[in-house]
């Protein structure tokens, strides 16, 4: 069957994803640092993002600490599987990628600064893995919420790259779409390296500037 010979690092097709199911997953039901609710709507005048940059405990942590940042949370998103749990989306037959998705005030930080944390957090040029992490759900990806995000997160990428190439890397495998259904994870997952600080974090940049926004290394 599919499920036995698929590699971890192969997309799987609709077809032969999980089904998932109809109910959502139990999560956490405010935000681990602000008590804020990890459902909130978006108030007025703020704005969404989500970024997949590998393993999303680390990810949200270099986030959540930025000033404009108003809410993060961590879940799935990109696959074909509805609700799917953590262990289904690690055996890689969901198509889902570990994502954070954030809500931030762009009178506070802007959108290319997030970009550039984006960028500089994480090696973009490898493909479905980060650093020791292998499987699908690791893949770099930018997923954008209005068509003024697409064009900076396209002309991000096109800046970057030949400085990644300059300093020896490979070319950029990062997905740049349109943001789909965003997928809580589980409650624990929710702000995971705040609750246990000596956790794993997998996450490492190149060590390349990118020439946009905030620079974070």
């Amino acid at each position: 069957m599919f499920f036995m010979t698929q590699e971890k690092t192969e997309m799987v097709c609709a077809g032969s994803a999980l089904p998932g199911r109809e109910a959502p997953l139990a999560t956490a039901s405010t935000h681990f640092l602000s008590g804020r609710p990890l459902k909130s709507d978006v108030p007025t005048g703020l704005q969404e993002a989500m970024f997949g940059m590998g393993c999303f405990w680390g990810v949200e942590r270099m986030f959540w600490g930025i000033d404009g940042i108003w809410l993060s949370m961590v879940g799935y998103a990109c696959g074909f599987t509805p609700n799917a749990t953590y262990d289904e989306v690690c055996s890689g037959k969901t198509g889902h990628n570990e994502v954070v998705r954030i809500i931030f005030d762009p009178a506070v930080v802007k959108y290319e600064d997030l970009l550039t944390v984006f960028w500089e957090g994480h090696d973009p040029t490898q493909g479905m893995r980060q650093g020791n992490d292998r499987g699908t759900q690791y893949r770099s990806g930018i997923y954008t919420y209005s068509a003024a995000q697409e064009q900076l997160a396209h002309f991000s990428s096109a800046a970057f790259a030949p400085q990644l190439q300059a300093a020896g890397f490979g070319a950029i495998t990062s997905e740049i779409i349109t943001a789909p259904i965003f997928y809580y994870a589980e409650g624990y997952h929710q702000q995971y390296l705040a609750k246990n600080p000596n956790g794993y974090c997998g996450i490492g940049g190149t060590g390349v500037t990118c020439p946009i926004g905030l620079d974070v290394s």
